[in-house]
Formats: structure tokens, sequence, C-alpha cells
């Protein structure tokens, strides 16, 4: 019935399903007015509602948030249309629920749960064979993939949703594919494919009347443009998808507009945005981009957005808003890149290539109890059916075809008298058949070789016909068909191998006994034939599957290579092959734990003098060459790189193998000297102050140049007594301020900040940093160095940004 007739056939329960799956139409079209249209429509109480109409009124509330880009309200919404989904039977509607509520987790760059939600839908959509369902779940399931940098995994999941969803090209699934295509040929690089597919979904989003896709394509050409060298073009459609977006307060749309524009104007040197607040456009537009996320409930900002941002920072000097920005990047693709995520992915991709195999196994074992079914109609007896079955477990038990061979073997003549048993199999060419197994009188037979067409062999014939055939010799009789070296057999059976509507090959048993196969003898041979065609046909399946998996395995084992090989990468400094500043944050904590568990001794028993004397101190050691600045300026930087690379040799010549030598940032170096003793820290530093200043470094020219570094240091815990008073950063910042106090005093030097018993505890940090003249005075610190002059404590230092506790009190 039409909605207009619902009120007079008095059926709310219709009215309310009609006026919500209405709803869905109109926020696909343009949110903000179906949001205007029907708000007033549903309550948000839907505790009176029948249970079908709250689904569909939920999917309707749903539909509206995201299209206003609350994903998070979005999915809470569409998680309780799913379950009811369910609960009344609606297959088709819980699958697109499922595939839209991994669409929100994508959308909110949490793609651990949008590969759990696409896996539901996916579970329910394949035994159903629905081109549409299958397809939305490929697709989005490529998304998420694309998302993680999976891409040839994506793109094979989209080449065959698209392939999928070609006869339903008008829909709305289609046109979605047809964005993630495009979108994928933009991480491709491939910019003419991109453009394509977005001209394409432009085109598609006029004919749906759909803000989404129109915004969409706009913003997908005005990418594939600027690379493809047309900025005003590319400027004009970016401008254009950033006016859609708005006006329909679509913010996610609006974020990735936003980037786009930053993109083009990076890349292209094009008029300043009106209006514009910030250094330069690309700031301009990604500070925009920027603030829409933070509207976002539950949205993780994505990495590269703000990698844009910091990149830009940082080219206009602001090395402290790049830097925090650049933190906030890292944490955020730690988050939507976790290793669990990728993992997670890389087994559905296995997943969905073994599938197929898997369920035609499990169809096979389906055929096999419908064959034993036959059997029960034929009303045979029930030890014969029991036989039978453990039989057929047995047989399609093996995932070999030889072991199938020798397991037919064994019951067709423990069930059948067969003095001539044999299996022929059809060839891949599909025009003759081969011996592939085959036993007479307890004598192995030879590999025959029979064309499909061969007009007198009741193989052949067994085969074209696709039915058994029982032949019945008479003693006396001629036998024209014998095959040569065989024995004159009185009763032929035969029987095809048959999977469905294939047929693998032909079966057959022959005796020297007349009418040796009645119809209890043909009930036997019938089955087995089934369970032989059967677990053949597993054999193959397996042997495809077991290929495949093992190319799986190789992929994985590259993915897990290149894996690690990007993370060593990412912890090494490229130029003087030591450790980064990276490694050093992801290990120090633990080493900060050890060397607290050997203080914490104490607590729990009374030291020994071995206890007393252990090695349990972190000594953190700065280290900066003197002048470094001269040298890029007078001999240039290849030069500077020269030394730095000598100055890592000479670091590793001091230090012990198991220490931290970590590159912290130009000229300069940190240190951590691992289980040692405090007391030992100033002969390490001496050795390192003499490894620079008495042999000369030698530049690529051949000449050779005298430098010197300076040096400070501080040990970890700083007051042994409170070993937990200061932290392993605020360490590293008085090592700092050594490190400067021996660049001021004169360089060519070291200098370290040793408590004492007068340490005060309370506001220890403040002072030594802000007050260590008056430390010094007072006898709560020791200045330990090689200089016998006097040493300046006062001046500039620049902040290393690791301590913010200057501020305490």
């Amino acid at each position: 019935p039409k909605a207009s007739q619902m009120p007079e056939a008095a059926d709310p329960v219709r009215i309310d399903i009609i006026d919500a799956a209405s709803g869905i139409c109109d926020a696909f079209g343009d949110g903000l007015a179906a949001q205007q249209r029907w708000q007033g429509r549903f309550g948000a109480d839907l505790d009176g509602a029948a249970p079908i109409a709250a689904g569909w009124i939920s999917d309707f509330f749903g539909t509206c948030a995201f299209q206003r880009s609350e994903y998070g309200r979005a999915i809470g919404h569409l998680m309780l249309s799913f379950e009811t989904a369910l609960a009344t039977g609606q297959i088709r509607r819980a699958i697109i629920v499922a595939t839209n509520i991994g669409n929100g987790f994508t959308s909110l760059n949490a793609h651990e749960a949008a590969l759990d939600w696409m896996q539901r839908g996916l579970d329910l959509a394949r035994p159903t064979g629905w081109p549409l369902s299958i397809g939305m779940c490929l697709m989005q399931t490529a998304e998420t993939l694309r998302q993680l940098g999976q891409r040839d995994a994506a793109q094979s999941l989209l080449r065959e949703a698209l392939s999928t969803l070609a006869p339903l090209s008008g829909s709305r699934a289609y046109a979605v594919a047809l964005e993630y295509q495009g979108d994928l040929a933009l991480d491709l690089g491939n910019h003419v494919a991109a453009l394509e597919s977005f001209t394409r979904l432009a085109a598609r989003g006029d004919a749906l009347r759909q803000n989404d896709f129109q915004s969409s394509a706009r913003r997908g050409q005005a990418h594939a443009l600027s690379h493809l060298a047309r900025p005003v073009d590319a400027l004009a459609a970016a401008q254009a998808a950033l006016a859609l977006a708005r006006d329909h307060g679509d913010a996610s749309s609006q974020i990735a507009a936003l980037n786009v524009l930053a993109d083009i104007h990076a890349r292209h040197d094009l008029p300043a945005p009106e209006l514009m607040m910030a250094p330069n456009a690309m700031l301009h537009y990604l500070n925009l981009a920027l603030e829409i996320a933070a509207t976002i409930e539950g949205y993780t900002v994505p990495g590269a957005l703000l990698d844009a941002a910091a990149r830009e920072y940082a080219a206009i000097g602001d090395y402290e808003r790049a830097y925090n920005i650049s933190l906030r990047a890292g944490a955020a693709r730690d988050q939507t890149h976790s290793k669990e995520a990728t993992n997670r992915a890389i087994a559905m991709q296995v997943q969905y290539q073994t599938e197929r195999a898997q369920t035609e196994g499990e169809h096979h074992r389906q055929l096999a109890a419908a064959e034993a079914q036959r059997a029960e109609v034929l009303q045979q007896t029930s030890a014969t059916l029991e036989h039978l079955s453990a039989i057929g477990q047995e047989i399609t038990a093996h995932l070999d075809a030889a072991a199938v061979f020798r397991a037919l073997d064994r019951h067709v003549h423990g069930l059948l008298d067969a003095t001539h048993f044999s299996i022929f199999l059809l060839q891949p060419d599909g025009e003759s058949l081969v011996c592939e197994f085959g036993i007479e009188a307890g004598k192995q037979l030879p590999r025959v070789r029979i064309t499909a067409a061969d007009p007198s062999a009741n193989t052949a014939r067994c085969l074209r016909e696709r039915r058994e055939i029982l032949v019945e010799l008479e003693d006396e009789g001629v036998t024209p068909n014998l095959i040569p070296g065989t024995l004159a057999t009185q009763s032929l059976l035969f029987a095809p191998l048959r999977v469905g509507e294939r047929v693998l090959g032909v079966m057959t048993v022959q005796s020297l006994l007349a009418h040796a196969y009645g119809e209890r003898e043909r009930l036997i041979f019938r089955t087995l034939c089934a369970y032989g065609a059967i677990a053949l046909d597993n054999a193959s399946a397996y042997r495809q599957v077991a290929a495949t998996q093992e190319q799986l395995l190789e992929k994985n084992l590259e993915l897990e290579q290149a894996y690690k090989a990007l993370e060593e990468v990412s912890l090494t400094d490229q130029l003087t092959g030591l450790r980064n500043r990276r490694f050093f944050l992801q290990n120090v904590d633990a080493d900060v734990a050890l060397s607290l568990r050997g203080y914490d001794v104490g607590q729990h028993r009374e030291l020994t003098e071995c206890d007393l004397h252990a090695a349990k101190d972190l000594v953190f050691f700065m280290v900066d060459l003197d002048h470094f600045k001269e040298v890029n300026d007078r001999y240039g930087h290849a030069a500077g790189d020269s030394i730095l690379v000598q100055m890592q040799e000479r670091l590793r010549e001091v230090f012990r193998e198991s220490d931290y030598v970590i590159r912290w940032g130009g000229e300069e170096f940190l240190v951590l000297a691992r289980a040692t003793h405090r007391d030992e820290a100033p002969g390490v530093a001496e050795r390192m102050r003499r490894a620079v200043a008495e042999r000369d470094f030698e530049l690529p020219d051949g000449e050779r140049l005298s430098k010197t570094c300076s040096i400070g240091f501080a040990c970890f815990p700083f007051l042994p007594e409170q070993p937990r008073l200061l932290s392993w950063s605020q360490v590293v910042e008085l090592a700092d301020q050594g490190l400067y106090i021996a660049k001021r005093s004169g360089r060519n030097a070291w200098a370290a900040l040793y408590s004492t018993e007068a340490t005060r505890p309370d506001g220890v940090f403040p002072r030594l940093m802000q007050q260590l003249g008056q430390a010094v005075t007072d006898g709560e610190v020791r200045l330990v160095s090689n200089l016998t002059g006097p040493l300046v404590l006062s001046g500039e230092r620049r902040r290393i940004g690791l301590s913010s506790d200057l501020e305490l009190s």
C-alpha cells in the first residue's frame, strides 16, 4: 500500500516505517532540509514504538547525524537499528547498517572497530549472494584497508566490488565505490585515473541530487587537477566543494576540501585567500580544517593533516609549535595505524582469498549428506547405512588424492566383488580421461588415456551421458570393448564422479561373475562414487587453498620485514647511524625503572657491601661540539657532516656498547650510560673531552681540523636518598645546565652538578635551574669540572623541551 493509504488503514507501524524511510532518502539529498522537515515527526524516546519501526527511526536519526559529521552519535543510533533489523529478520537492512557503522568508525579513524563491523556485514552478506549487499561490504572494507595503507589489498577488494555492483551502476552504492576508487587512485599517484573516477562520481551525484557525492567529486577533481598542473581549475573545483559542504553543514567534507585547498596553494603560486588569518594560505586553510575537526565528537585528527600543519609552521620558523603538532601527529598515527589493526586487515585479506575454496568444501560435505539421504530413500538396512556413513567420513577426511584412491580401493573390495577397480579423471582440456588409479586382480594397471568422444569406450559414454551404466555379459558373449591386457569381466558397473553439475571423471568396478551387481551393490557403489567425488574435489580445492596460503604467508613475511625495516629507520639518525631521540624516548623509562628497583632493595632488607657498590646509577651526558657553526660557514655542510660522522666514532670508542648514544640534534649528542656508578662519570667525561681535543678531524678534501667539545652530565637518581625526587627528564635538564656552565666557562671542558648532604628536597629543581649560584653558595649542590678557574654559572641557556616543572615553586 502507498503511504497516503496508511491512515485509512489505521496502521501506525507502517506509517512510522514509511515516514522514516522517506526521511532517510531526504537526508541523503539535503541533510539540513531533511532534519527541518522530519525532526518534529519522531520523538527521541522510542520505548513506545514497535521494535521494527524503532529500528527504522533509529536509522533515520543515525543518517542525519552522519550527514552532520556527528559520527559518534550516528553510530549509537545505527547500532540500535542493526540489532532491531537482526531481531526482525531484515537481513539486507542489517548488512547495510553494519557497513554504515563501519564507515562511521572509519570516519573517526577507529579502523580496528571499523574492520570488526565490516566483517559482520560480510558474514551476513556472503551466504545470501546478493550483489548489492556483498558489493557494499567489499567496498567499505577496501576503504578501511586503504586508510590503513594496505593499498594492494584495497585495490583487489575494490575491483571485485565494482564488478559485483556493475549491474547496479545507478545505485548510491556504486557511486560510493567510484569515490573510493578515485581516492585509491590518488594514493597510488594515478591522477589521470583519479580525475576520470571523480568526473563519473560528479555525474552520479548530480543525477542522484545527493550533496555528499557532489562535494566529494569536486574535492577529488581538485586534488587530481592540482597534480596535473591545472591550478586554476583545481582551485575552482576545491572552492566549489567547500561551498557545497558548508551549505549542508558537512564537517567531514569541509575538512577534506580545506586540506586540498592547502595542498593546492602549497604546490602552486596563487593569490592569497580573502580574510586570511594566518602567515600564509596553507596555514590559513589547515587551521580552518583543524578548527572544524575539533568540533566532531570522537574524531581522531588524521596524522597527515597534522604533519602538513607542522611542516608549514616549521617553514615559517615557528619550531616550537611545529614540534608540538608533530607530536600530536605521531600519537594520531599510532592510534589509527596500530599493529593490531594492520594485522586484522591482513587476516581479513587472507580470509577473503581463501574463503571461496573453504565454502566450496563445506558445500561438498553437505552434498555428501544429501547422497547419504538418497541411500535412505532406497530403503537399505540401517547397518549398511551406518557403515557407509563411517566410510564416507573416512574418505572425505582425506585431503590428498592418492590417499582418497587407497581408501576407495580398500572399501570397494570390502563391500563389492571387484576383480577390476579403476578411477578415470577428466583432464583440464575436457577432451580426455586418464586412468589415475587402477587395480585388477591385485596388479596395478597402466595409466591409460581415453578420448571423451570415443564411441566404443563405456568410460567415455558414462562421462558424456552423466549417468550410471551397468553392462552384463554372458559367458559366451563377445567383449568388443575390452581394453587390451585386461581380464574379460562379466559384470561392469560405471558411474560418473559428480559434484553438483560438474563431472570430475568416472569410477568403474568389474567382476568375473555374472550379475554381480544388484540394487544393493549399485547403491553402495553409487554412494562410494559420491563420497569419492567430494573427497577428490576437496583435495583439489585444498591444493589451491594451500598454494594461496603459501603465497599469502610469503606476502605477510615481506610485510613484517618491511615494517621492521621502517621501524629501524624511524629509530636511527640517517647521517651518523646513531639512535635518534625517538629511540631514546621509547627506551629510557625501562632503564629508569631498572635503576629505581636497585635503590628500592634497601627498603626491604639491609644493604650489603655489594649492594652499596653496585653500578645502579644512570648518567646522562650532554656533548656539544664547540664552534661547530663556523665549520659549516667556512667549509660547507659536507665538511660539517663529515665531522659529525667522525664524532659518532669517537663517542662509540669512549662509551660501552650497552650505553645509548643518541644524535640529539645538530651538533649535540646525548649519551645515557646505563648501570654505571656515579663516581666513575668524571673519568668518562674527561676521556670523551680528550678523544675530541687531542685528535684532529679530517675533512673530505683531506684538510685536518682541530675541534673541541663541551660536556655536561648529571646522575639519576639525583638524590640517592630520595631516588624519585627528580624525574629523568629533569636530570637531563641538569646535565644541559652543566653543558652550558662548561661553555660559558671557556669550552673544551666538562661540568656536572652533584647533590650533597645539605640538599633540600623541597623545590630543589627550580632552585637549581633558576638560582644555581645561591644553591652552590648554600652548599646544596656540588659543581664538578676539569676547569681549575672560576665557573660562570649565570647566563642564557636554551630549553631542551623535556621538563615542564620549572614553574613549580
